[in-house]
């Protein structure tokens, strides 16, 4: 049975962690020295910093529909792939929690990718006991931007290296996978919103209900360190279009109280944004369960 749930209008809303993760901090911040951007998260020795990988399960009770959004980095990654990242996944793991929710994998009926960079989507396959590659979900239908799409196949040499052949390739041509143009409404009450800055066609699903919005940041936002506009990612594609991104979605969010749900923050599930016409800044921390 479940610890715990939140519930948004028809929506069941369950906090889903799988794993832990580090990435270099000055990566992770651009052109945000590390004299500032540490004070914030503290890097190792390795100048890596602490992350999560944080998903959100919604249960519809209108349709039936149980959908996850994003799977984490999964289990592919050989000992020296696990040491650079310093994969962690002894107290979280996808499984684990689950069923401490009182789901299993063959409950999941649909996968929203908020993009397909390997710690977004490495939990969709597994190697079983053989070798082969296996779905996690076997009864999952997955959803993806076309764009997207076509850019995690093709990709550029900067962002190729964060796009796993093992990931991707199984949903190549199947019928499970489903292809989205643009913002998307998967049913009244869940939507997406739409964000290139970061990789193309990442989607970022909006829940509605009970005069309440919350929003699955992804990597527009990945920790509540990233709230002022110009700490912005190295990894992104288009740190330009991130930042105007950036901008317009802040305003929003903070004259609209809207609800951020953090994907990479260990520490943080939710924040709420406040603007003071300059600077944007976190208003609350905030549990999934104080919705």
């Amino acid at each position: 049975m479940s610890l715990s749930k939140t519930t948004l209008g028809p929506f069941e809303l369950y906090t889903i962690e799988t794993g832990d993760i580090k990435l270099d901090g000055g990566a992770m911040f651009g052109v945000v020295p590390k004299t500032l951007w540490s004070r914030g998260i503290p890097a190792d020795e390795k100048n890596r910093i602490p992350m999560t990988m944080r998903c959100l399960l919604i249960k519809s009770n209108n349709t039936g529909k149980i959908y996850l959004v994003d799977n984490g980095a999964g289990t592919k990654f050989n000992e020296k792939m696990e040491n650079i990242y310093q994969l962690d996944y002894s107290d979280k793991n996808i499984h684990k929690s689950l069923k401490t929710h009182g789901f299993s994998e063959e409950d999941i009926s649909d996968i929203i990718f908020t993009h397909l960079h390997f710690d977004h989507c490495g939990g969709t396959t597994y190697y079983d006991e053989q070798g082969h590659i296996q779905f996690t979900f076997p009864n999952a239908t997955y959803h993806v931007t076309k764009t997207h799409w076509k850019s995690a196949t093709d990709p550029n040499a900067r962002e190729k290296a964060s796009f796993i052949n093992d990931n991707i390739e199984p949903l190549s041509g199947s019928e499970v996978l489903h292809f989205v143009d643009g913002e998307h409404e998967y049913e009244p009450g869940l939507s997406t919103i739409l964000a290139n800055g970061h990789t193309i066609g990442q989607q970022l699903p909006k829940i509605e209900a009970d005069g309440k919005t919350l929003i699955f940041v992804a990597d527009l936002l990945p920790t509540h360190v990233h709230v002022p506009l110009p700490w912005v990612m190295g990894y992104d594609m288009y740190p330009v279009q991130t930042l105007t991104e950036k901008d317009a979605f802040l305003k929003q969010a903070a004259e609209k109280d809207w609800k951020l749900y953090l994907e990479h923050d260990v520490k943080h599930e939710v924040i709420t944004i406040t603007y003071d016409g300059r600077k944007f800044k976190v208003k609350d921390f905030l549990k999934l369960s104080d919705l």
